[in-house]
């Protein structure tokens, strides 16, 4: 058992206690009491240099600030690098907590204020910190990979709040480059992340290798929409972020028991290290990736129909009695985001789209109305399908034209440098 000591009430033999401080600490004491903090004082003192303080996000120029998913955080930044950049710049200040936290944000602001820190991008694309005030500070928008309703407890989007629908993302369940599963199917997911070791799913029956995300993600809503499994009941361990999840399964020693789901930006980023497996949902015959093959990045899967888990991301914010986000910076976000305003000159918005997995609206074939609902034929009216296969994989058997004249009586229309069909 350790001792405990007391100290003495006077010094042993009769020494006088010192009354004053050396000069190096009282130097030390005025400099905590004037220093930002104890590194601030290092410097001061002759010590390891200090890191500078991160900015106050209220200085940075035409801030705005929004709340959400972290599966959409990739797609931001890329767009907020692009405003970053702009003659007047925007920039925006984001926190990633779940997708669905942006309805909290949005449906009561004063009781859900953003503190702490928020990520925003210089014009590099460099994600950075910033502080927000003490106070908190309302959320200007939210980002979403789901709908409102989709939401645990959330029956209509709160009032005075626009939706605003953008690219899509589909929802992909991945294991460990080095594990030797190929495909997943909607029953075997149903009683792996729904009962974890007791499905008896082999050979993924150790919870603990199990990455899950927590209710309010929107990863974890569109799986539970998918089985049929309540969002709060998933079995696992929760990876907090998409990149959590990939992180985690690369972690587990035995990579066979490995099993995550993120959203497929994300896996994209990743396939150094983490594989999608092919998904078979109810109904289905056989089990397709989100691209042609488990290698391509043409996400043919999900613009023909095939793959079943894909949705589109919505941008939320305080809209007027017309519609228009009420702030001026975030109508134009939102305009850029939306496909409703001009990119800003020099800002290729497509290529930034297509660059970080997603698929424009102009590259589906088919759509739905609601996350996972029912599929339909669709044509966009301004197709960019051969465009995006030229920039997604660098190749396609559309032909090239520089106007209508050099395209075939089967895609007469000239867009983007190919022929399309309308």
């Amino acid at each position: 058992m350790p001792r405990l000591f007391r100290l003495p009430s006077s010094p042993p033999g009769g020494a006088q206690v010192p009354q004053r401080p050396s000069s190096r600490v009282r130097g030390a004491r005025a400099c905590l009491r004037s220093c930002l903090g104890a590194l601030g004082c290092l410097v001061a003192l002759g010590g390891t240099p200090a890191f500078a303080a991160n900015p106050t996000c209220a200085s940075l120029p035409g801030v705005i600030y929004g709340t959400g998913g972290s599966a959409t955080q990739p797609f931001i930044g890329k767009y907020a690098a692009a405003l970053a950049g702009l003659s007047t710049p925007i920039t925006v200040a984001y926190q990633a907590p779940g997708a669905c936290v942006a309805m909290a944000a949005l449906g009561n602001p004063s009781a859900n204020l953003l503190t702490g820190t928020a990520t925003y991008w210089n014009t590099a694309g460099k994600a950075l910190t910033c502080t927000l005030p003490l106070t908190g500070v309302a959320a200007d928008f939210g980002a979403m990979g789901v709908y409102a309703t989709s939401c645990p407890g959330v029956t209509q989007l709160p009032t005075g709040v626009g939706d605003f629908l953008g690219v899509i993302s589909s929802w992909n369940f991945i294991v460990p480059n080095n594990s030797t599963q190929q495909s997943i199917s909607a029953e075997a997911a149903y009683f792996v992340f729904g009962y974890g070791a007791a499905g008896g799913v082999a050979p993924w029956t150790t919870e603990s290798a199990l990455a899950i995300r927590n209710a309010t993600s929107a990863a974890t809503v569109v799986i539970s929409i998918a089985t049929g499994i309540p969002p709060n009941k998933f079995k696992g361990v929760d990876a907090k972020t998409n990149q959590g999840s990939v992180n985690n399964i690369i972690a587990v020693s035995n990579p066979e028991t490995a099993l995550g789901y993120c959203s497929g930006e994300i896996a994209d980023a990743n396939r150094n290290v983490a594989r999608t497996l092919a998904y078979q949902h109810f109904g289905q015959s056989t089990g397709y990736w989100p691209d042609s093959s488990a290698t391509a990045f043409d996400k043919r899967g999900v613009r023909e129909g095939e793959y079943f888990l894909w949705t589109s991301t919505h941008l939320f914010a305080f809209v007027d009695g017309n519609g228009v986000p009420t702030n001026p910076n975030v109508a134009k976000f939102i305009g850029y985001f939306a496909g409703t305003l001009p990119a800003p000159a020099g800002v290729n918005l497509l290529d930034l789209t297509i660059a970080n997995g997603n698929v424009p609206q102009c590259a589906m074939h088919v759509w739905r109305d609601g996350d996972l609902a029912p599929l339909y034929s669709y044509q966009p009216p301004t197709p960019c399908g051969c465009y995006f296969d030229f920039k997604a994989t660098g190749a396609t058997s559309c032909t090239d034209c520089t106007s209508n004249g050099d395209c075939p009586s089967d895609s007469p229309v000239c867009r983007l440098g190919f022929c399309e069909v309308q």
